[in-house]
């Protein structure tokens, strides 16, 4: 089959359908392109997608992202980074390898179109030139028979007429005869020139029509093939970046499978663990006793040293309390506000520790009505302090004992890691001011002097700082509470404490011991009105002793409210354990205090219910 032999008439039509199949072309191309620009869409959405569900350097979101649930979205986050980067390669591959060789190709492709119709164009207009030629020389030839004809009849038409003379008959002879002659040779060139046209036409749609349509056919075979070739390629430039984008999705599936739900719930638990135990069962208050015995109720008699003068408007002094015994409102004041520290290992004094600071008592309702009467200032401050966003502690003793211990290992590494990158400076000055030594030419050595003087000085001053840390973190440590029975009964004041504190709002922080302390102001208010309650009621009589206990241990009474006692020493009691962990007892008339109970061994009088030992 060929377009030669099989269309050798159809020039135009041939013409039509070359320039459709070019625009084909065209059009395919600007397809792929068009597609490019999807692709390179598509990846900087994608880009910009993963971009915006990065967690910001430096923020909470970044703290998020050690649960494993958050590490995986960020691994999806990162593959589709790379997905995106995939669709990137898919747009720069096709248009190196379609949308550029294509339009190279469609500009080769109208040359040649231009070429080879040109060929055809030139062909035909011979060949009309060819024919043109023939007709002139066929309307010559019959124009000279007709006149050789004409010319004939009046030659015998002269020579059959007796009145024409014989030169005029001579005459129309040879005019005849050149007729005649100019017919031949008009006949001769005619033949010629049809012989040479009939070669020509037959050369014509034969030999030049057929090669250059051939030519034509070519080229668009070529075309429609290159179209084939790159659709492949379109496809083939999916098809490379088909496993990596596997990949990619095998990634988040492999992020989704290393989910561990037991491992979040674990660094939930370190992340908000207290440290605190629960609180233990709560003892059986019997209020059948004596009222000799309740109206001292969590009471301490207070310190009398230092007593400030405190003054009353009007006649609000001698009012205030008229109900209330001295010792009972001396307690509400003074009482020890430390949970009772753990029994020693030995025996020992060494062993014994000093208590952390203990909750106040929320049980007593006249106590806990004045605590709010005293702290309604310290509350209002402590709103205004979370306004503005009051500044955290140092120590981070404001925050439960685990978390501070976290909090303080982590600004321990963190030091330490400026200590290292503080001394590898320091090491390379050395060392550059020993290059200067050896070699003056590069350097001057004592330039280096004051920069080593300065980073020695920022080496001492942070290892300061991380053995200050290091003391708190080791405080924090030895002080968090064992998992037994009397850490579990202290973890209920703590409790208490903490639930207290966020009642009243007052601006209590935790010692670096673990203990929580007041503001020194509401400290000084409470003494102020202790010792004024002291000038009021001096003549009111001690409370009566309720029983006897012996000393299991030495206890070295360091805070207010609390005494000192001695292994084996035996006491008055004069107030049991309501349920804090503190005794009270009398050592005698004027020396009295509190004691952990678990230090001694009570023995009630027969107005009990029977001896009650703590130990």
């Amino acid at each position: 089959m060929s377009w030669g032999t099989e269309l050798w008439d159809q020039f135009d039509n041939l013409e039509k359908h070359t320039q459709w199949g070019i625009d084909i072309l065209e059009k395919y191309i600007k397809f792929v392109k068009e597609r490019t620009d999807i692709e390179l869409s598509y990846a900087k959405q994608l880009r910009n997608l993963s971009k915006k569900y990065q967690p910001k350097k430096n923020s909470k979101e970044e703290e998020e992202y050690k649960y494993t649930a958050c590490k995986a979205f960020l691994s999806t986050l990162n593959e589709m980074n790379d997905y995106a980067g995939q669709h990137e390669v898919i747009s720069e591959n096709m248009t190196s390898q379609i949308t550029v060789d294509l339009m190279r190709y469609v500009q080769e492709l109208k040359q040649e179109r231009k070429s080879n119709f040109h060929d055809g164009r030139k062909a035909q207009q011979h060949i009309e030139t060819c024919w043109k030629q023939l007709e002139s020389s066929k309307r010559r030839f019959e124009r000279d028979c007709k006149e050789a004809d004409r010319a004939q009849q009046y030659f015998e038409k002269m020579d059959a007429d007796i009145n024409v003379t014989k030169a005029d008959v001579e005459k129309a002879r040879q005019q005849a005869q050149l007729r005649h002659q100019m017919a031949e040779d008009s006949k001769a060139d005619y033949s010629s020139i049809l012989q040479r046209f009939n070669q020509e036409q037959w050369e014509y749609y034969h030999t030049h029509i057929p090669n250059i349509f051939q030519k034509i056919q070519e080229m668009e075979e070529r075309r429609i093939m290159r179209i084939g070739e790159s659709m492949k390629t379109y496809a083939e430039v999916d098809r490379q970046v088909i496993p990596i984008i596997g990949k990619c999705l095998d990634g988040i599936v492999k992020a989704a499978e290393s989910i561990d739900q037991k491992n979040d719930s674990q660094l939930v638990v370190e992340a908000y663990k207290s440290g605190f135990e629960p609180p233990g069962d709560i003892e059986f208050e019997d209020y059948t006793q004596p009222m000799k015995r309740t109206v001292s109720e969590n009471s301490l008699s207070s310190s009398k040293e230092g007593k400030p003068e405190l003054k009353f408007g009007g006649k609000s002094r001698g009012k205030l309390w008229p109900f209330i015994k001295k010792n009972k409102l001396v307690s509400l004041l003074t009482s020890p506000h430390q949970p009772p520290p753990p029994p020693p290992a030995s025996a020992s004094p060494s062993a014994v520790p000093n208590g952390p600071q203990s909750p106040k008592q929320q049980k007593e309702p006249l106590s806990h009505r004045f605590n709010e009467f005293m702290t309604s200032k310290p509350k209002i401050h402590c709103f205004r302090s979370l306004k503005r966003g009051g500044a955290t502690p140092e120590d981070f003793s404001n925050l439960p004992p685990e978390q501070r211990r976290k909090k303080l290992q982590q600004k321990v590494d963190d030091l330490n890691k400026e200590i290292q990158k503080e001394t590898d400076q320091r090491d390379a000055i050395t060392k550059m001011k020993d290059v200067y030594l050896k070699n003056p030419q590069m350097g001057d050595p004592a330039s280096l002097d004051h920069k080593l003087a300065e980073v020695t000085q920022n080496i001492e001053r942070l290892r300061l700082e991380t053995q200050k840390f290091e003391a708190w973190l080791a405080e924090v440590e030895g002080r968090l509470p064992a998992r037994s029975e009397q850490a579990r009964r202290q973890s209920g004041m703590y409790d208490g404490q903490t639930q207290q504190t966020v009642t009243n709002c007052a601006q209590d922080r935790e010692s670096p011991d673990g203990s929580y302390t007041e503001e020194q102001s509401q400290e000084s208010e409470l003494k102020v009105l202790t010792t004024d309650f002291d000038d009021e009621f001096d003549d009111e009589e001690p409370l009566p002793a309720i029983g006897t206990c012996k000393a299991l241990y030495t206890f070295e009474g360091q805070n207010e409210g609390t005494i000192s006692v001695v292994e084996g020493e035996l006491l008055s009691v004069i107030e049991e354990d309501k349920g804090d962990g503190w005794t009270r007892i009398r050592r005698s008339e004027d020396e009295e205090g509190y004691v952990p109970t678990s230090y001694v061994e009570v023995y009630l009088d027969k107005n009990a219910k029977g001896a009650k030992t703590y130990i």
